[in-house]
């Protein structure tokens, strides 16, 4: 009897530590996590989205994946994050990108999220006498400096046969834009999306020009490279990810915009007409990768940068390509 026991025991105990073994290869904690520095806003819309609607998890969830979602106010903030070590993936506009890896930080550009000629203007108070870039010569034009909203405005003075001689910059972060124009603290200010339609939507301003047919306006994701190279599974579905979510935000955009309207603070029937400024998509084509390059050689030569980067080292289309993208 004692015999019996001591077996039963014995086999009870195999038993347990087989299912502990086998319950703990899909515990979270045994899986790879991916760290993805987000921000909320319209221009991003893709990523939050796949966050909302749960492609993030599902697609991760092929790859033995999970993630942190930690939510960030600027691209700067992100590149702070993944320059300590504590994100993996950020997503923002090209400058801050070419930015970080300027200063020697090890990423790598592997999608888009978006381009919008038109998510990117030079606006005017509604009203306003200066319909034109010329008019604007000696005028105040605020803008973020060191953003994409400089470059826009760079080409469109460059157009127009003017320099940034040729006007009063202000530099004045894009939230405080609205007000110093309602108060005409300023003249003009190079805006991206959200405010383009919040200003035009709302009779409070005028867009005089946007990027059409000068400047893509791109919007791209990044990672570490250490990250990616032990992880390029988890990479590519994130790809995945957010390409479905890109897809949604085309065929359904008011059930898009009604998903992640309170995350990103805006009325889902204002967002649906931000989309239409924007088209969402995480392939890397050669037009891309060549704005890029032109944002890069302007932002060095204007030394906002002070070392030059390699883009076709920088932005690889490896993982868009695994992607079956």
């Amino acid at each position: 009897m004692k015999n019996k026991i001591v077996l039963v025991l014995v086999i009870l105990l195999a038993v347990f530590i087989f299912e502990g073994c086998s319950q703990s290869k899909t515990k979270p904690q045994d899986k790879t996590v991916l760290r993805i520095g987000a921000m909320n806003y319209p221009l991003f819309a893709p990523i939050p989205l796949a966050h909302k609607l749960g492609y993030l998890k599902e697609e991760l969830d092929k790859a033995d994946a999970v993630y942190t979602w930690t939510i960030f106010a600027s691209g700067p903030l992100i590149n702070e994050a993944a320059a300590s070590g504590n994100i993996d993936i950020g997503f923002m506009a090209d400058v801050p990108a070419i930015i970080a890896k300027s200063t020697g930080q090890d990423i790598e550009i592997f999608a888009n999220i978006a381009n919008g000629e038109k998510a990117l203007a030079l606006v005017v108070k509604k009203g306003s006498a200066y319909t034109k870039i010329e008019d604007l010569k000696n005028k105040k034009i605020a803008y973020v400096k060191g953003s994409y909203a400089q470059h826009l405005l760079a080409i469109l003075l460059n157009n127009a046969g003017l320099t940034f001689n040729d006007i009063v910059s202000v530099n004045l972060g894009a939230g405080d834009i609205p007000l110093a124009l309602e108060k005409e603290q300023i003249d003009a200010a190079v805006v991206w999306e959200q405010f383009i339609t919040f200003l035009t939507n709302s009779g409070k301003a005028s867009v005089i020009a946007d990027g059409t047919n000068v400047k893509k306006g791109n919007l791209v994701s990044y990672v570490t490279k250490k990250y990616a190279n032990a992880n390029p599974k988890v990479v590519t579905a994130y790809i995945k990810a957010a390409q479905r979510a890109s897809e949604y935000i085309k065929t359904h955009p008011k059930e898009a915009a009604e998903a992640i309207a309170k995350d990103v603070g805006i009325e889902a029937d204002l967002l649906v007409k931000i989309f239409k400024n924007l088209d969402f998509d995480q392939r890397l084509t050669d037009d891309d990768i060549n704005e890029i390059r032109k944002v890069k050689d302007y932002i060095l030569s204007e030394k906002i940068i002070q070392n030059d980067v390699d883009i076709s080292s920088f932005v690889t289309t490896k993982y868009i390509k695994e992607a079956d993208l």
